[in-house]
């Protein structure tokens, strides 16, 4: 019999649905995951995720070590947003990651869901360092993170594998709690 993978978890109740202007970001569950794995097959999804399986996004979804929650426009299923924490005291943070769904680009709802978001994890978890990693091809994304003020910091060289099967750069960025740039 196939490993059905990890039991879903439902929404954490430890993570509160966050408001901003046009985006809510409420905590992923499993009533989202087919709505999700049909995002991520769309090709502009699949040229920076890969060809996600729906067990692997169900992995990335629902492990104890990430955090997901679904971004709602208008009160459709637009895409999710997600984050990790490094707890070690002598290096806490905390590194975000997150996908739109081709009809949300160029709206500037991603600066917005990374604003909503950030602005939870340094008030409410108390970080003081955010990061992100884009691959250094993917130009959309690195302006929408510079938009928020994340900074390059350096190129993780062979970072990633590609959809393509190939070995792609990745770009490492960074925001210092006092960087965060509202609108």
């Amino acid at each position: 019999m196939a490993d059905p993978g990890p039991t879903p978890r439902a929404p954490r109740e430890d993570l509160p649905t966050l408001r901003g202007p046009r985006v809510v970001l409420r905590p992923a569950c499993e009533d989202d995951l087919d709505a999700l794995w049909a995002l991520t097959q769309e090709k502009e999804l699949v040229r920076w995720w890969g060809a996600m399986d729906r067990h692997g996004l169900r992995l990335e979804l629902f492990e104890d070590w990430s955090h997901y929650f679904v971004i709602e426009i208008g009160g459709e299923l637009a895409g999710a947003i997600g984050f990790y924490e490094e707890n070690d005291p002598g290096y806490r943070h905390a590194g975000l990651d997150l996908f739109l769904g081709p009809a949300y680009l160029g709206r500037g709802l991603g600066p917005e869901s990374i604003r909503v978001l950030a602005r939870y994890l340094i008030d409410e978890r108390g970080h003081h360092r955010l990061v992100i990693d884009p691959s250094v091809e993917n130009e959309r994304a690195i302006h929408a993170y510079e938009k928020v003020g994340f900074r390059r910091v350096g190129v993780l060289r062979r970072y990633e594998k590609g959809s393509d099967g190939e070995w792609r750069d990745g770009l490492l960025m960074d925001l210092l709690a006092d960087e965060l740039v509202q609108e």
